[in-house]
């Protein structure tokens, strides 16, 4: 089975290639969105990942915020309803996934660099104006899905800029059983190798996506609260207790890049800078 899935994996990928090569030129935007879509679901079913979902399927634009486990989370939250994504510098130069990645709407965020703070975030609010998703994981990092870390926020500044509702979205894994499953997790020292090889040794994980009720920001609303509701609203789906209010770490005002960025894969604002 193990092998059998590599195989399937290795085949579909280079069918991505090939699609995004060829048939991305000449296709409108929703018709793009319809086949990241559908490979994503085929991706998550040749690992035998289910995914239940009850993300809205109605307008689009909006900014969507999620606790982070696994690279998995982009392909799940892809196949429930398409999206862009928000991804560290360093997966542009990533074998075949940063060709990929940059060719279907990612927005990549340089370390460091605060003089293109504006930049990214005018991105951003270009997509949300334009009617497409934008995710991010505003925890900065990614963790075994027991907790929910503060979020950082200045990502969250465009929908505030434009007035486009924030979703919250939790995530999380089960086994066959109904329990958290761990197999998934990208987090600590744990290598894409060994995270593939967890996930395709379990015969069968569920990925539970449940988006909250919308946040809809005004003219009044800080990124620092707004970042605090999104936690609040996805630690809560969860059943997370979040002991740690009185000492949130918080972002200063304005926009701002982060010092590093340890996100596996995607990824929000990692530190504040000074």
């Amino acid at each position: 089975m193990r092998w059998l899935r590599l195989v399937r994996l290795g085949v579909h990928l280079f069918w991505g290639l090939l699609t995004i090569a060829c048939a991305y030129p000449l296709l409108q935007d929703r018709r793009r969105l319809q086949l990241k879509q559908r490979w994503s679901r085929q991706l998550l079913e040749m690992l035998g990942i289910r995914v239940d979902a009850n993300l809205s399927r109605g307008a689009q634009g909006h900014l969507i915020v999620a606790n982070h486990i696994s690279w998995l989370d982009v392909f799940a939250l892809n196949a429930t309803r398409p999206m862009a994504f928000v991804a560290k510098a360093e997966v542009r130069n990533w074998p075949v996934i940063g060709w990929m990645a940059a060719k279907t709407d990612t927005i990549f965020l340089q370390r460091g660099r605060r003089s293109k703070a504006l930049e990214i975030n005018a991105d951003i609010a270009g997509l949300l104006a334009a009617g497409k998703d934008v995710a991010v994981f505003p925890e900065g990092t990614t963790t075994d899905g027991s907790t929910v870390l503060p979020f950082f926020g200045a990502l969250m500044q465009p929908a505030i800029d434009i007035r486009h509702e924030v979703h919250p979205v939790s995530i999380a894994y089960f086994d066959e059983a109904g329990k958290p499953c761990l197999a998934p997790v990208y987090a600590g020292e744990t290598t894409m190798i060994h995270s593939l090889a967890a996930i395709i040794s379990t015969p069968h994980i569920t990925v539970h996506l449940s988006q909250t009720p919308a946040i809809a920001p005004n003219e009044s609303t800080s990124r620092r609260i707004l970042a605090d509701m999104a936690r609040g609203a996805i630690a809560f789906s969860l059943g997370i207790s979040l002991s740690d209010r009185a000492t949130l770490r918080h972002d200063p005002p304005g926009p701002s890049l982060p010092e590093r960025v340890e996100s596996p894969l995607y990824c929000g604002e990692m530190r504040e800078q000074a």
